[in-house]
């Protein structure tokens, strides 16, 4: 007689920082269209931003051999929660109803001062990972990228340059392998990244004349663009000091 022995799969347990990422981006969703009269476009571009930040999350944690996020990556969830309400936001108004700006400044303002906090848990934690510093670029760069399309509605589709200028160099390093080795950081990189973010928020305010709000976003243009042009420079010319490495652009 033989025996069949039958080894049933432990179930798979429910993360819990995505999941209360998830019913936190739902309330402020919920918030933003009793408080924002947040339309439809809004819920859409809500909801399946949170889908997009589960699944991707998700599979860098795996590939990353992380069972839960640290406390510095708790920080950038909470940021990235507040992304997806001025993504909401955004998206409403690009869709023809005009969003609040105080709210989408507040938002946008709380991830900027954020960005600052999440480095510092990490350092004083002793807990600064690969995954974490990915997940806060990629936050930044989120966020740089829907402030510049708000921001683009009103002065131009110039402006856009500026959030779209790191995923142009990701999609450059598919078809240039030496561009994917590692920049060594410096301080004007990480001023210039820092003062895209601190422009766009100040010129979304809608607190300046049209003219200097133009002339400080095209400067932050200028200095993102010389900021990338000089990474290149240097891609270029240690393209042979150095094996091509996967590597994520900063914002």
């Amino acid at each position: 007689m033989t025996t069949t022995h039958i080894t049933a799969r432990a179930p798979r347990v429910a993360d819990p920082d995505l999941t209360a990422a998830v019913g936190a981006q739902l309330v402020l969703l919920s918030l933003l269209w009793v408080g924002a009269d947040l339309g439809p476009v809004g819920w859409v571009t809500g909801l399946g931003y949170l889908l997009g930040l589960q699944v991707l999350l998700g599979r860098a944690r795996r590939a990353a051999g992380r069972r839960e996020l640290g406390p510095a990556d708790r920080v950038t969830l909470g940021r990235a929660v507040l992304v997806g309400g001025v993504a909401a936001l955004v998206a409403d108004g690009l869709a023809g109803q005009a969003p609040p700006v105080p709210v989408l400044v507040a938002l946008a303002a709380v991830a900027l001062v954020l960005d600052a906090v999440d480095g510092r848990v990490a350092r004083r934690t002793g807990t600064a990972s690969a995954l974490g510093a990915r997940f806060d670029m990629e936050t930044d760069a989120i966020l740089i990228l829907v402030l510049s399309a708000h921001v683009a509605a009103g002065l131009g589709g110039w402006v856009l340059a500026i959030g779209l200028m790191r995923y142009a160099l990701v999609a450059a390093t598919w078809l240039v392998p030496w561009m994917r080795a590692t920049v060594p950081p410096t301080p004007g990189a990480k001023t210039v990244a820092a003062a895209q973010g601190v422009v766009l928020v100040l010129v979304s305010a809608a607190l300046l004349p049209v003219a200097l709000a133009a002339g400080l976003t095209a400067l932050a243009l200028g200095a993102l663009t010389w900021s990338f042009g000089r990474d290149v420079v240097w891609l270029a010319g240690n393209r042979r000091a150095f094996p091509a490495q996967r590597q994520a652009p900063r914002s």
